[in-house]
């Protein structure tokens, strides 16, 4: 017997009816989200499923905490601390996708060599506030971490390396992120040099912050040995700039007569001997320079004006060089001019 119209709508209308849940909750699974712009979440330590959740909904990443609450008891979700980016109308699935792959988003910081206190600093200012900075730069702990428990700061036990950092981390953590690097990296090759270890990592910052030419370094530690084995101030003008900062100057500029005659422990015009800490982070072939110094004859090393360094072994032969660096600075002025 044939069904008759009113039936049929019937019938459909039930199906419907029963077909719309699941419609429903495939939507609110798999349907765009709410999210109109890139959003950025941190889980941090120890926060809970449900903070988690609630925090989603209230940030506009998904539309119901409830929902994501249970999926994430069903999957007995296991929250791994990081942060986390969801790009604009996320699903509610590839929401609780990335998070349960641990899809953490990290921003390279690269420290690099040469790099000072107030440069690592300014470098990793949106990881570690720089109040704290500051007081994590002398903990002893992390000094000890690194290897070198004497030391009275970090300058120079941190490796010159990029690093992989996220805002969940707590700031003592990526500290001891670049310590570790330093012990694991670094500690090591400072050993079976002309000098103790921490003290090879002095000089080495030494060669690091006088050339960058890589047949000089070797010249440059041997000048600077030899002066130590001769009881002389080693005159090395970055110290004096780093004496500088450490009182308080921050101007990131050329070491001036009035550096140079600062009496401070740093500044080795006008105190004998290596400096407490390096003044910087050596590289490899800075510190492969200081294990190993050139050991010959000279003393003094001044600029050329041409991108290295004039050698001499006596107090005259060193005149005649600033001599004629001053020379070419003055040919290089009336150039510029002409």
């Amino acid at each position: 017997m044939a069904r008759s119209p009113v039936s049929l709508r019937l019938l459909l209308a039930i199906a419907i009816l029963a077909i719309l849940p699941g419609l429903g909750g495939w939507w609110a699974w798999k349907g765009q989200g709410p999210l109109r712009q890139e959003a950025t979440v941190v889980v941090k330590r120890g926060e809970s499923i449900s903070q988690v959740a609630d925090r989603l909904e209230r940030d506009g990443v998904i539309r119901s905490a409830s929902l994501f609450k249970l999926w994430a008891r069903a999957r007995k979700l296991q929250l791994i601390r990081g942060e986390y980016t969801f790009t604009p109308r996320a699903s509610l699935s590839e929401v609780a996708g990335k998070l349960r792959r641990a899809e953490i988003h990290y921003t390279l910081v690269s420290i690099p060599e040469g790099a000072h206190a107030w440069s690592v600093q300014k470098r990793l200012k949106d990881f570690v506030p720089e109040d704290t900075f500051w007081i994590l730069w002398k903990s002893p702990r992390l000094a000890r971490a690194a290897g070198f428990e004497q030391a009275e700061s970090l300058e120079g036990l941190v490796a010159p390396a990029t690093y992989k950092l996220n805002h969940a981390l707590e700031p003592e953590e990526v500290m001891l992120m670049l310590v570790e690097a330093f012990r694991d990296q670094v500690r090591p090759e400072l050993e079976g040099g002309v000098l103790p270890p921490y003290q090879t990592l002095i000089l080495a910052s030494l060669v690091e912050k006088e050339t960058k030419l890589p047949e000089e370094r070797p010249k440059v530690a041997g000048v600077y040995k030899r002066r130590l084995d001769l009881g002389m101030r080693l005159q090395c003008d970055p110290t004096s700039l780093y004496a500088r900062w450490l009182s308080g100057d921050l101007r990131f500029t050329g070491p001036t007569a009035e550096d140079i005659r600062h009496s401070h422990r740093f500044n080795t015009y006008s105190v004998a001997g290596l400096p407490p800490t390096p003044i910087a982070i050596p590289g490899a072939a800075a510190i492969e320079a200081a294990k190993a110094p050139q050991m010959g004859k000279d003393l003094y090393f001044v600029a050329t004006g041409k991108g290295g360094h004039a050698f001499a072994p006596s107090l005259r032969g060193h005149n005649q060089n600033v001599g004629a660096y001053r020379k070419e600075l003055a040919r290089q002025k009336r150039a510029a001019r002409g």
